[in-house]
């Protein structure tokens, strides 16, 4: 994340991303699959042979992308394998939906997983701060599922919505929003065009989650 002025001089959050360019190497059909997706991959590594064999033909002395994820299409939409997504598909003032592993913060107590207040700091309560207090000693005698407690914090899928796209550089694949998005500086994330609920979906490309450039 950095900060960037707008045209009236205001501070603006921003988290920037490098966005692509991702290449298409499958479209999946309803009449083969079952479903309409487009598989994109993005970056590279080293694959293992049976990775390397589903992407023999972009493969380049066995390394390859290293993060393969698939996009519905949604309905008119066509794609080729073997097509380039890049930045350019999206413009300044696009909202997006971004989706990522959020940051695990391990075994968390109360008071900074849900937010409790704690107990007072005075009056003989001593080691009991941030203790959670009572969980119910009546009716019905067990503790109820759901119920706030410490636990582990963090570490899974998390969409956050609603961002703006405010500038978009294709010289150096980078996209930047307004506000922050889940994940560590470096980790992958996935970039739509709007949150896809059930089959229907948004073109978009995964990306890293990138330092300020």
């Amino acid at each position: 994340m950095t900060q960037i002025y707008d045209e009236q001089g205001h501070a603006q959050p921003v988290t920037v991303l490098e966005a692509g360019p991702c290449t298409v190497t499958q479209v999946l059909t309803d009449e083969a699959n079952g479903y309409s997706a487009a598989q994109v991959g993005f970056g590279s590594k080293k694959l293992n042979k049976p990775e390397l064999g589903h992407v023999k033909e972009f493969a380049e002395k066995n390394v390859s992308f290293a993060l393969l994820r698939e996009f519905p299409i949604e309905e008119g939409a066509s794609f080729a394998k073997g097509e380039q997504l890049d930045v350019t598909q999206f413009e300044v003032g696009d909202i997006v939906a971004i989706r990522g592993t959020s940051k695990a913060k391990g075994f968390q107590g109360v008071v900074k997983r849900h937010g409790f207040k704690g107990g007072p700091g005075s009056h003989g309560m001593k080691h009991s701060l941030r203790a959670p207090g009572s969980i119910g000693s009546a009716y019905p005698q067990r503790v109820m599922k759901g119920k706030r407690m410490a636990g582990r914090m963090g570490g899974v899928t998390h969409t956050t919505i609603g961002l703006r796209v405010v500038e978009v550089v294709p010289a150096k694949n980078l996209l930047v929003v307004r506000g922050a998005v889940p994940g560590n500086t470096g980790s992958y994330v996935e970039i739509q065009a709007r949150p896809v609920r059930g089959n229907e979906g948004a073109q978009g490309v995964p990306a890293s989650n990138g330092a300020s450039a």
